[in-house]
């Protein structure tokens, strides 16, 4: 995995220590950093609406996945955590909703920085290293 060049830059302090999550993660940085980039140059409403879309329905699988992994391990706040993801996917399908309605601007291109990249960042940092010190503890 190697770091991102625009929009926001995959760190190892973000690894949870599970491979396929770890793995989602680092695409959906990926897939963020290209929305930014396409945002901020201005890319063409179609290849920028693919991005985002992608986005939406990437994150929606993840999610998925995710919350398998903390049933499977039996993590104890599995339902306030499912709800977070609830919350984000009504965000991130706002983002989208409001590009269908008024595509591309730098409305939009800061809602995302703003909104999406301090949401993941945060995301994986306090409530999603929770899952993986859970793992960890279990493990053992």
């Amino acid at each position: 995995m190697s770091e991102i060049t625009h929009g926001i830059a995959w760190r190892e302090e973000y690894k949870l220590g599970n491979e396929q999550v770890d793995e989602q993660h680092y695409q959906l940085f990926a897939l963020v950093s290209k929305l930014v980039t396409s945002c901020m140059d201005g890319s063409d409403m179609e290849k920028l609406k693919e991005t985002l879309d992608f986005l939406v329905n990437y994150t929606v699988c993840h999610f998925n996945d995710e919350e398998a992994l903390q049933v499977r391990y039996n993590y104890p706040d599995y339902e306030r955590h499912r709800q977070l993801h609830e919350d984000f996917k009504v965000t991130a399908q706002g983002l989208a909703q409001s590009f269908a309605e008024s595509g591309s601007s730098e409305e939009l291109s800061n809602a995302v920085n703003k909104t999406v990249i301090n949401w993941l960042t945060n995301h994986i940092l306090i409530e999603d290293k929770k899952i993986g010190d859970h793992i960890q503890r279990i493990a053992k």
